[in-house]
C-alpha cells in the first residue's frame, strides 16, 4: 500500500494529522513525532510521499487539490519561520530553529525527484541560501512570492514558495538553468527578491482621501475609507478582507493549541496553485 510519511514535532498537530488521515482528508500514512534532527534516511524507505514540518497536513491537501495523485512521489517542507519572521526573535541563521540544514541533509542523502517548500516573505536571505544549496545538489530551483489572498483566501499571508526538481538522466549545469521555467522573477538569481513588484504602479485610482502604501513585495496598497485594496496581477484592485480567524475563541476547547496549529500551518490554496503550475510544466 502506498504510504505517506509525516514528520511533525508538536504532539497536538501530530494527533490532528492522524485524525485527518483516518478521515481520508489527506494521504494515508504514518506520523513521526521525532525532531527532524533524529530522522535518518533509512526511516524514509518505502514511503512515496514525505512531508516534513507537516503541521496539520496543508501540503498533502494542496497536492490533492492540484490533482497530484497520492501514489506519486513528492517531498514537501515548511521549515520553521520563527527565525526569520518579523514577529519572531529575528535571530536568523543563528536560531536553533533554523532547521533547513537538517532538511537539506535528508534531501542530499535520499535525492527525491521533486521538493516543494515555502517560507515567510521576510526570509529573502533564507531563500537565497536554500537555492544555493539545492543547485549545488544539481536541482533545478524556481521560486515565486504568492499571497494567499491571490488564491481565494481572506488574508494576505504573503510567502515565498519554491520547487526543486531533479532529472537524474539529465543532471548538470544545463538542468540547473531550467529553474527559470518554474517561477517567474523569483527564479532569476540576479533579481533582488526583496524588491519584487507585482505590476507597474497605477496611481490616481483611489480618488479623494486615498492613501498609498508599499507592501513587502513592492506591491501598492490603497487605503480608502478605512478599507485596504491590493492590486493583483490581472491589474484589478480588490478589497482585502479582514482576517477570518478570530483570536478570542471563548468556549472553544483547546483553543490555544488550535490557534497555534493554525498559525503554523500553510494555506493549501496558494500551495495548490504552485503545485499545479509545476504539473503544467512537468507533465
Amino acid at each position: 500500500m502506498t504510504r505517506a510519511y509525516y514528520n511533525e514535532f508538536d504532539p497536538y498537530a501530530a494527533q490532528w494529522l492522524r485524525n485527518l488521515i483516518e478521515q481520508d482528508l489527506i494521504a494515508a500514512g504514518d506520523v513521526d513525532e521525532r525532531s527532524i534532527i533524529d530522522v535518518q534516511p533509512s526511516d524514509l524507505e518505502g514511503y512515496t510521499q514525505c512531508h516534513f514540518f507537516a503541521g496539520i497536513g496543508g501540503w498533502s491537501l494542496a497536492a490533492r487539490l492540484a490533482g497530484w495523485p497520492d501514489d506519486r512521489a513528492i517531498w514537501t517542507g515548511s521549515c520553521p519561520c520563527q527565525p526569520f519572521s518579523n514577529a519572531g526573535s529575528r535571530k536568523g541563521f543563528d536560531d536553533e530553529r533554523h532547521l533547513w540544514p537538517e532538511f537539506k541533509r535528508l534531501i542530499s542523502e535520499c535525492r527525491p525527484t521533486v521538493v516543494f517548500g515555502e517560507q515567510v516573505a521576510s526570509a529573502a536571505a533564507w531563500l537565497a541560501n536554500v537555492r544555493s544549496d539545492l543547485e549545488a545538489l544539481e536541482y533545478a530551483v524556481g521560486a515565486i512570492p504568492v499571497e494567499a489572498a491571490s488564491a481565494g483566501a481572506d488574508h494576505l499571508r504573503d510567502r515565498f514558495w519554491f520547487v526543486a526538481d531533479h532529472d537524474f538522466e539529465r543532471s548538470g549545469e544545463a538542468w540547473v538553468q531550467r529553474g527559470g521555467e518554474f517561477g517567474g522573477p523569483g527564479s532569476d538569481t540576479k533579481v533582488d527578491v526583496r524588491a519584487l513588484s507585482d505590476m507597474p504602479s497605477q496611481r490616481g485610482h483611489g480618488g479623494e482621501g486615498a492613501a498609498e502604501q508599499t507592501g513587502r513585495f513592492g506591491a501598492e496598497i490603497l487605503h480608502i475609507g478605512g478599507r485596504e485594496y491590493l492590486q493583483f496581477p490581472d491589474r484589478k484592485w480588490r478589497h482585502i478582507p479582514s482576517p477570518g480567524v478570530r483570536w478570542l475563541g471563548t468556549g472553544v476547547p483547546a483553543r490555544v493549541a488550535k490557534l497555534r496549529a493554525f498559525g503554523n500551518a500553510i494555506d493549501p490554496r496558494p500551495a495548490a496553485q504552485v503545485i499545479g503550475a509545476y504539473l503544467d510544466i512537468a507533465a
